[in-house]
């Protein structure tokens, strides 16, 4: 039997190194794809509009690359927001769905505005600095931030050393993404929605709205992590992805 194809799509404002510490035990399970999404990490600067349905492209030309038909499609935050994109574009090409620490709703007004705001401040200053200090407290949770010092170090320096540009891309990208829970409650496949209990960004109830679209939808809690559940509690985060990746035939 063939293994299935994982794609995990990274969280805003780091990279595809997020997922090191499980890039290996889920390699055995599957064939794992962690790309970095336009302007950050190896990824160039995207030269389009801003709009995550780019982001959806990308995606699709990158399993064309690799010759993978359908895949599970998976993220953490904007990681996630890209892979409702990609189920809206090719519904077809969608095996699963792992949504971690994202939510499937659009941005108030007022989150709308901020993150326009953000993306004018970074270009403006020309560094990421200022925004790592600010994220930093949200991003991570409480457990992460007391007695996970390495770990606090790392997403530091992954968010410092971000481009602005694509930072502020990638915001303006957000800001104008649409609602995607039609696209959630039309999926058949299974799905699985993740969240890290000290989560400071997106709510237990976003987790619960997703969940209560899917036809097929588990939902798991992960104890102690926050928005980036994947580097904070990264063998809980194998331990509930691969149940749910064995469940797929490639």
């Amino acid at each position: 039997m063939t293994k299935p194809t994982l794609v995990l799509l990274h969280a805003f404002p780091v990279n595809s190194s997020m997922y090191d510490d499980v890039r290996d035990p889920l390699g055995m399970l599957c064939n794992l794809i962690t790309p970095d999404l336009a302007g950050f990490g190896e990824a160039g600067l995207s030269e389009s509009e801003p709009s995550l349905d780019v982001l959806a492209g990308d995606l699709a030309a990158l399993l064309d690359q690799h010759g993978v038909g359908r895949a599970i499609i998976g993220g953490t935050s904007m990681g996630g927001y890209v892979a409702m994109a990609f189920l809206r574009l090719h519904p077809e090409r969608v095996a699963g769905l792992i949504l971690a620490d994202t939510k499937a709703t659009a941005d108030s007004p007022d989150a709308r505005a901020n993150r326009l705001a953000v993306a004018d401040q970074v270009v403006t200053a020309g560094s990421t600095d200022a925004l790592a200090r600010a994220m930093l407290p949200n991003l991570l949770g409480a457990t992460t931030q007391n007695s996970r010092p390495g770990v606090v170090d790392r997403v530091r320096g992954w968010i410092e050393s971000a481009h602005p540009e694509a930072v502020a891309w990638a915001q303006r990208a957000m800001a104008a993404r649409p609602d995607s829970l039609d696209d959630l409650a039309t999926f058949e496949g299974p799905a699985l929605v993740v969240w890290g209990s000290e989560d400071g960004i997106t709510p237990r109830s976003e987790q619960a709205i997703m969940r209560s679209e899917l036809v097929d939808g588990e939902f798991v809690t992960l104890n102690g992590a926050g928005h980036l559940s994947a580097i904070e509690d990264p063998n809980g985060f194998v331990a509930v992805v691969s149940p749910f990746v064995t469940r797929f035939d490639a």
